[in-house]
């Protein structure tokens, strides 16, 4: 965006932050511990990023800000959120993305918990499309946040209510066979272990970040579908 975005055309003070520049130097996703777990941070930590999520928190905490990610679980960009607001869910649907999976209650120590934050994650790892993605975004909230001129559309982005995690047993490899927020019916396998075991539906689902590799002891989250973003419609 400082290169080649129309910086000319910002009309507002607005502040982008590279947020764990030396994990982004050592091509680690964080240095002693996992940022996105660790918000608000500790002042006077050992641990880098409990020191960054400090100083990250003390930046913008007077801030509406967005979150850019990329992930292993899906190729299309999607958003987070917590606490949905009026104004979260207003920033949220002025971005180019179908789907939303709205965190309230289930995670702590997130970015996405933080009163004024959204969150987008671009895409896979490592790939155009996710850069592309991101800066489609980027461009997007910068525009409903009055940065630049220019109206953006609403988009009639699907709201996704996760229930719980789903974790991996201990010394487990997996492999998924469902698809992230297309629903999983009751009794249908969406993953297999290297054991041969299946892992089934007890009840109708809808997959958030499922992947083998993106977590440790995680393969993802079990959610809902309850209609668009900022609506009032029931479980589909």
């Amino acid at each position: 965006f400082l290169s080649t975005g129309p910086v000319d055309r910002v009309q507002r003070p607005v502040k982008l932050i590279v947020a764990n520049e030396r994990a982004l130097a050592a091509g680690t996703r964080y240095v002693d511990a996992d940022l996105n777990r660790l918000f608000p941070g500790v002042p006077d930590s050992d641990v880098h990023e409990e020191q960054l999520a400090h100083a990250l928190h003390n930046k913008i905490e007077d801030c509406m800000t967005l979150g850019i990610h990329a992930t292993v679980s899906f190729a299309e960009p999607f958003g987070t959120l917590a606490d949905p607001t009026p104004l979260k869910t207003d920033l949220m649907r002025a971005l180019p993305v179908d789907y939303a999976a709205d965190f309230s209650g289930v995670v702590e120590g997130r970015s996405v918990n933080l009163g004024q934050f959204i969150n987008v994650e671009a895409g896979y790892q490592g790939s155009a499309s996710a850069v592309e993605n991101a800066y489609g975004c980027l461009l997007a909230y910068l525009r409903a946040t009055d940065v630049l001129p220019g109206a953006t559309d609403p988009t009639p982005t699907v709201h996704y209510r996760v229930d719980e995690p789903i974790r991996k047993a201990p010394d487990q490899s997996y492999e998924v066979c469902a698809e992230n927020f297309d629903r999983v019916p009751s009794g249908e396998a969406y993953a297999v272990s290297a054991a041969g075991g299946q892992l089934t539906a007890d009840e109708p689902f809808w997959p958030v970040l499922l992947s083998a590799d993106g977590h440790e002891t995680l393969l993802g989250y079990r959610a809902r579908r309850v209609g668009t973003l900022g609506d009032t419609a029931g479980q589909s």
